[in-house]
């Protein structure tokens, strides 16, 4: 990446880091502290844990149409201020009600698909991607240092403190996006991230993709349905502190991440998503058996809990691929928006029904509601097609070559190893998927704008 793509790249995974921090610090203490609020119950909390993705799932791919004709910056700024208002609301509050109001708030402020179609402005297309993976590892390493910081905070200064740190995060993020993160010259929509309306029918309707959907939905339904009892487990089986719950948080991520990157590799290297995410999904159908079954003694504890993220981690990796893989070329970036969406109706969804379950049926309760809901993504995992090994691909034409579209797609078409191909003349690029098996680059380059 040249230094302008550097520096976005770095700012904008800072931008990510800091809001994407504020959410987090709350997952593992919430359960903890919310119960000395006023008029809170268990479904209460755990509204109050997951309601903030009911909020994202609605605004950000309408936020991230309105960003493409003002602008990317207005919208993020936005985003952040309001994301700053709803931490302050819930930092000067003891009233269950209010802070689940303040958490909806924060999910109001969305600049998750804005930031991405910013970083796709500001990068060339042959490396779009690598920023793209860059900003991801941000949001991962933010969510290992949440489980850190959010325990030790709030044994400090308790649940206020972490949403006063969350405000101030905000406005760092405001900085970072005002004095720091590049101002693109032209503003476009990109097919690779941004979403396309005349695409969202097709991907709504189509039967994989919608199992994709699915998928991310029930993880991120058991992720936050998990974290509205694991605290309390800690808590009051284990005697741990708050402030110590990153004892088990820490280690345990890392170890996870360690288990999973073989997964990863060999699920892309030799071409076994399929049967890889098999067993992750079995991984966390386990975990929710030992977690329903076990006295919540440390060592079944922490390995339950190290096969669930064992599991997650590699889901997490591994479904945005997959999504890339089932879905048509031109439409990848409304394919990517609508899994995301999933992705926090999934939170949302995890963190009412958790609660409510909780309340009705106490813990064992909660992990007897992860096996169903683990069991269901296991029959849509097996489902799901094989998918096929090719890669994105963008490339910049030229000029002459977007005289007539159709033409040149079919031209395209027929290079070997050439699979898919779709041109976007508004943009001067051809979105096209190869195998690399048997393309050659050298057959391509003479359609290219150098």
């Amino acid at each position: 990446m040249n230094q302008l793509e550097t520096r976005t790249a770095l700012s904008l995974a800072a931008v990510f880091a800091a809001r994407m921090l504020g959410l987090f610090m709350i997952l593992p203490i919430l359960p903890l502290l919310a119960k000395d609020l006023n008029h809170s119950t268990p479904f209460l909390i755990g509204l109050c844990v997951g309601i903030y993705g009911l909020t994202q799932a609605l605004l950000q791919i309408p936020l991230g149409m309105i960003s493409d004709k003002i602008g990317r910056k207005p919208v993020i700024i936005g985003g952040l201020i309001v994301f700053a208002i709803g931490s302050v609301l819930a930092a000067l509050t003891d009233n269950i009600y209010v802070i689940i109001a303040a958490r909806a708030i924060q999910g109001s402020g969305a600049i998750a698909a804005t930031s991405m179609a910013l970083a796709a402005d500001l990068s060339r297309e042959d490396h779009r991607a690598k920023m793209m993976a860059f900003i991801g590892m941000s949001i991962g390493a933010s969510f290992a240092i949440a489980m850190v910081l959010g325990p030790v905070i709030s044994q400090w200064g308790g649940l206020s403190a972490v949403f006063w740190v969350t405000a101030v995060l905000a406005i760092i993020g405001i900085l970072l996006v005002t004095f720091v993160v590049p101002t693109p010259k032209l503003t476009k929509t990109h097919r690779d991230v941004g979403i396309m309306k005349s695409y969202v029918k097709p991907v709504l309707t189509q039967s994989t993709l919608l199992r994709m959907n699915l998928s991310v939905f029930s993880l991120h339904l058991l992720m936050t349905a998990n974290f509205a009892v694991l605290p309390l487990i800690f808590r009051d089986s284990l005697e741990m502190a708050t402030a110590d719950h990153w004892l088990i948080y820490l280690p345990v991520l890392f170890c996870s991440i360690i288990f999973s990157l073989p997964m990863i590799i060999i699920a892309e290297k030799f071409r076994k998503s399929k049967i890889c995410f098999i067993i992750a999904v079995l991984l966390i159908v386990l975990s929710q058996v030992l977690l329903a079954n076990i006295s919540f003694t440390l060592f079944p504890l922490v390995f339950a809990f190290l096969l669930f993220f064992i599991g997650f981690n590699f889901l997490e990796a591994m479904q945005p691929s997959l999504v890339a893989k089932y879905s048509d070329v031109s439409a990848k970036g409304t394919a990517m928006g609508v899994y995301s969406t999933s992705q926090f109706l999934g939170i949302f969804v995890g963190g009412a029904l958790g609660g409510l379950v909780l309340q009705s049926f106490g813990i064992q309760g909660v992990f007897i509601f992860g096996i169903c809901v683990a069991l269901l993504f296991l029959f849509v995992a097996i489902s799901l097609p094989k998918p096929d090994y090719f890669k994105s691909k963008l490339v910049k034409l030229n000029d002459e070559f977007l005289l007539d579209v159709e033409a040149t797609t079919k031209q395209l078409l027929n290079i070997t190893g050439i699979k898919q191909a779709a041109i976007a003349a508004d943009e001067g690029v051809a979105y096209i998927k190869i195998d690399k098996l048997e393309f050659d680059q050298t057959h391509l380059d003479s359609y290219l704008k150098i």
